[in-house]
C-alpha cells in the first residue's frame, strides 16, 4: 500500500512538472509576440516582413526571465553603448523570449544582412563588445562564442 502510494504520488508529480514546464514555455513564447499587430503580422506572412529587413543587420537578446537571471540586461545595455559609441546605424538591436536553451543563457543571435543566423552563449558585456568589434564592425563571426 505505502508503494502504490508512493508512485501515485510520483506519476501525479511527474504530471504536474510536465504541465508547469509547458506553461513556463507557453508564457516564454507569447512574449515574442508583443502586440496584436505583431500577431497579425504573423498569421498574414511573418516571412516577408522578415525579407524586408534583411537588408540590416539585427541583434537579438535573449530576455526571457532565464536570459535576465543569467545576466541578459547588462549584455543588453553593452550592444546598445558598443552600437552608438561607434557610430553604428544600420542595425536593429532586438529582445527576444526564451529559445528553450536556458542554461546557455544569455544567448544572443545575430541575422546578417543575407540572413544567416549566429547564435552566441553564455554571453557577458565584455563578449558583446567584442562581437560588436569583430563580428558587427568587422565582419568576422566570435567562433569561440558560438554554439
Amino acid at each position: 500500500s505505502v508503494i502504490e502510494g508512493s508512485s501515485t504520488v510520483d506519476s501525479r508529480y511527474s504530471v504536474s512538472a510536465e504541465r508547469k514546464f509547458a506553461g513556463v514555455m507557453l508564457r516564454c513564447l507569447l512574449k515574442a509576440v508583443k502586440t496584436l499587430k505583431e500577431l497579425e503580422m504573423m498569421k498574414k506572412g511573418g516571412a516577408q516582413s522578415a525579407e524586408s529587413k534583411s537588408s540590416r543587420m539585427t541583434i537579438s537578446v535573449g530576455m526571457a526571465t532565464c536570459g535576465i537571471a543569467a545576466g541578459a540586461r547588462p549584455v543588453m545595455t553593452s550592444f546598445a553603448n558598443e552600437l552608438r559609441t561607434k557610430g553604428i546605424r544600420n542595425v536593429d538591436l532586438n529582445m527576444m523570449g526564451c529559445i528553450g536553451m536556458c542554461r546557455l543563457e544569455p544567448i544572443v543571435e545575430v541575422v546578417d544582412e543575407e540572413g544567416k543566423k549566429t547564435t552566441y552563449i553564455e554571453m557577458t558585456p565584455e563578449k558583446a563588445a567584442r562581437v560588436v568589434r569583430e563580428h558587427i564592425f568587422g565582419g568576422q563571426v566570435v567562433e569561440e562564442y558560438t554554439v
